[in-house]
């Protein structure tokens, strides 16, 4: 049964009032609420002249010099992320920030898997935007800093805040940002889309789990996608007990809140080509059912729907950049509490393709619910790939920190694919092992088909073993995203604020799904590249 569905009659167009509402502040002219970020690089020999921008560098010359004597002044050596604000230099703005680019020509980097120089833009303008806003500035000018779509990234995501649960009149605007004295105007409108994106994921997945519950969840996702034109099905547990997904509803029965099921589909191609699947793990609160997780830190699994939440706004970016591209994702939605009606360790189920799976621990629940999704996914679309994004373990926090998503695939195509992605957004994957050794660690049982927790250490590979018994005959890739998907702790990235969601790994999923979208135009930018460093 459906609840209710969407149908693709929105243009793409018709994002274009949405993007404007997440970005724009009814904001009036006061000069000092206006402020400019502009980039520095770093002085490679401490005696050198500091070396702006190209922008910035025009900038100082409207300023008659006035600008880099101010650098000079203040000993700013253009060290990646450090900042300084200097008040009434010019007449249009009220505020310009110079931040620090870090060395300049940097690329890509083999030991860091890293594009450095693109994400050193990203820090700079995060940072720099960031500064502003903090200032009072409510309309930001950013430097392109040679790379207008990673400026455009990290401002967006710097200046962002979740802000939903405090009062109206508490709440910090959030700037409207705009491209500085420069043509690439495509470049930052795309920069711009995949921050939104992000931010998406973001808010979704750091409301807490009494105001995101599968219900609010789906009408969040409706509304998110809506206007580009996504179609969205919505079903209820009606449906869910027609396709027997036992797996499914017996994680889903054990809360009162009703289970629902996400079928998003977006065709970019117009040939009807096969899709790429994509799942999203959506458990809304996860509290270990009655393998209870301890009390402190429990509500961060608040973002246990983190996965969903990326897939959403994946989705939602594919459309509004229009990618030539087929997709359909499937997002499965429930709690997983502890109650009579709870399912319990020791418990047999049985899965939609009839393996019996043992479960040894009501915690690891995720996998459940996407086991049957996968089959349901497999045989009604007939999927040329499928992904699959999850907050699946803590094993992989324990291996990577917050550093990177924990990748498995059954492709070494799709694996150079998000790998590249990675290096290009910053925000970087790390392939991890499918190795029979697993397989056997969750199969290797005299009475059921598979265990939910496998024997021994490597909980990740585990986790991603289990699954891989559901995808038996597609190219597939999972990725583990619980280190990076949840709350930010420590250092690094620092465009995303501490001990918040971050709505990792959004972009990096944009920029994969781009990558198999439209491979032509990646063969013709590595062709110019090329030819760029031969003159």
């Amino acid at each position: 049964m459906v609840l209710f569905k969407v149908n693709r009659f929105h243009t793409i167009r018709s994002f274009g009032s949405l993007f404007k509402k997440r970005f724009s502040t009814n904001i009036g002219e006061n000069r000092a609420e206006k402020g400019l970020v502009l980039g520095l690089y770093e002085q490679e020999i401490e005696t050198d002249e500091p070396r702006l921008s190209p922008v910035a560098g025009r900038f100082d010359a409207k300023t008659e010099g006035n600008l880099l004597n101010l650098i000079k002044e203040s000993n700013l050596k253009g060290k990646i992320g450090s900042v300084k604000v200097f008040n009434n230099i010019d007449p249009d703005y009220g505020s310009v920030a110079v931040v620090g680019l870090g060395l300049e020509g940097l690329g890509y980097n083999e030991l860091e898997q890293l594009d450095e120089g693109l994400e050193n833009i990203r820090i700079a303008s995060g940072v720099g935007a960031m500064c502003l806003a903090t200032n009072g500035c409510t309309r930001i000018w950013v430097d392109p800093m040679q790379g207008a779509e990673q400026a455009a990234e990290g401002s967006g995501l710097g200046t962002w805040k979740y802000q939903a649960n405090r009062m109206k009149e508490d709440r910090k605007p959030i700037p409207k940002l705009e491209l500085f004295d420069s043509p690439e105007g495509d470049a930052w409108t795309r920069g711009l889309f995949k921050a939104d994106a992000q931010n998406l994921a973001r808010s979704l997945s750091d409301a807490p789990g009494n105001q995101i519950t599968p219900t609010s969840f789906a009408q969040a996702a409706v509304d998110a996608l809506c206007p580009c034109g996504v179609s969205t099905e919505v079903r209820n547990m009606d449906w869910i007990e027609s396709k027997s997904m036992t797996s499914f509803l017996s994680v889903a029965k054990s809360s009162c809140e009703p289970p629902i099921f996400l079928e998003i589909s977006y065709c970019g191609e117009h040939d009807a080509g096969r899709p790429v699947l994509i799942v999203g793990k959506g458990l809304t609160f996860n509290s270990g059912g009655l393998c209870l997780k301890v009390s402190e830190g429990m509500s961060q699994y608040r973002a246990s729907m983190a996965g969903a939440a990326s897939v959403i706004a994946t989705i939602r970016a594919a459309a509004a950049l229009s990618l030539p591209i087929n997709l359909v994702g499937l997002i499965p939605l429930c709690e997983n509490m502890p109650s009579g009606m709870a399912f319990k360790p020791g418990d047999v189920i049985t899965t939609l393709n009839g393996k019996t799976v043992a479960i040894h621990d009501t915690n690891n629940a995720g996998r459940l619910i996407m086991a049957d999704t996968f089959i349901y996914g497999q045989t009604t679309f007939k999927p040329k790939i499928v992904m699959d994004v999850a907050t699946m373990t803590e094993g992989v926090t324990h291996a990577l920190g917050g550093a990177a998503s924990g990748v498995f695939a059954n492709s070494d195509f799709l694996w150079k694919q998000m790998q590249k992605a990675g290096a290009i957004t910053g925000d970087r994957v790390w392939r991890m092992p499918l190795w029979k050794y697993y397989t056997h660690k969750v199969t290797n049982y005299t009475n059921v088909d598979l265990s939910n927790t496998g024997q021994g250490r490597g909980s990740s590979c585990l986790g991603a073993a289990f699954l891989k018994e559901f995808v038996p005959c597609v190219d597939w890739i999972h990725l583990d995203i619980t280190g990076v998907g949840m709350l930010k702790k420590g250092v690094g990235i620092p465009y995303l604020a501490d001990d918040r969601m971050t709505g990792r790994p959004t972009r990096t999923l944009i920029q994969f799904l781009y990558q198999l979208a439209c491979p032509d135009e990646q063969v013709k930018s590595l062709s110019k590249e090329c030819a760029s460093s031969e003159n």
